[in-house]
């Protein structure tokens, strides 16, 4: 039987869903390809009724996967801002296609 892990290794879904999962990063990246570049605070304003732990833990996930950019600006107050890396654009048709699908089939 193979190893659950195994399969992160060699199924490119699995691999994707891996770096993807969770509630908010889809929603999170969507906002951030609309705004070009967004700050942590408008982020978190269009995203309520997100919770700042889920939010700051997502942002780091994406960060780390090089799916985002953060760019920190050493001044008080202090400011942060996010966009999408150029691995994080080549997301960019699905996030449409999630968009258009949505359009369709809402009720």
């Amino acid at each position: 039987m193979e190893k659950f892990n195994e399969k992160y290794e060699k199924c490119p879904m699995y691999y994707t869903m891996s770096i993807l999962e969770g509630k908010w990063k889809w929603i999170i990246l969507w906002e951030i390809y609309k705004a070009k570049v967004i700050r942590y605070n408008k982020l978190k304003d269009t995203l309520q009724p997100i919770a700042h732990k889920t939010l700051s833990h997502q942002l780091k996930e994406l960060e780390h996967n090089k799916i985002i950019h953060r760019e920190q600006y050493n001044q008080v107050p202090p400011k942060v801002e996010y966009s999408l890396t150029e691995e994080g654009k080549t997301l960019i048709p699905i996030l449409e296609l999630m968009f258009q699908w949505g359009e369709q089939h809402m009720v």
